[in-house]
């Protein structure tokens, strides 16, 4: 060895210079982890699992357009619109009552004559239906959600009125 020159090391856990650049970038250290911990890594990824499917399904069943028109036409059916006042008046589903997200605590009480009727929550894209349809079944009410929102709904070209 020369004197003066710096000695470079390898890292023990370096990539081959044959592997491609966006494999390089992850460091080795993650894999040889997981590797040696697959067992932690599987009782995590599955408790997510388990966890998101809970807190999806709290908020009522989630159904499509095509079963919403149905029970629409069939009057098995409410549409509560949790949109804003000023996007509701811009467009919402034939015969929709509109409380915003925000107001919903403050005016349960005007759904409670329809309390033995399925209540179907719409919002812009599907966000806030799930929380506001945790509430509502905890009060006891009969709750899904329409899958999408109303962006979903004016994506395949359905009808709505404006007020």
């Amino acid at each position: 060895m020369m004197r003066g020159s710096p000695v470079v090391q390898a890292s023990v856990y370096s990539a081959p210079v044959f592997l491609p650049n966006i494999i390089r970038c992850i460091p080795l250290d993650f894999f040889i982890f997981a590797s040696e911990q697959w067992l932690l890594i599987s009782v995590f990824m599955l408790l997510m699992y388990a966890f998101i499917w809970r807190e999806s399904s709290k908020g009522g069943k989630s159904i499509t357009y095509h079963e919403l028109t149905r029970l629409i036409n069939a009057d098995e059916a409410m549409v509560l619109d949790v949109r804003d006042a000023k996007e509701f008046e811009s467009g919402h589903i034939a015969g929709a009552i509109n409380i915003p997200y925000s107001k919903i605590k403050d005016r349960v009480s005007e759904l409670e004559s329809r309390r033995d009727r399925l209540i179907v929550l719409v919002d812009k894209v599907g966000q806030h239906s799930g929380s506001i349809g945790r509430d509502l079944r905890k009060q006891g009410f009969n709750v899904n959600r329409l899958s999408g929102g109303m962006s979903e709904w004016l994506n395949e070209k359905l009808p709505t009125v404006k007020s």
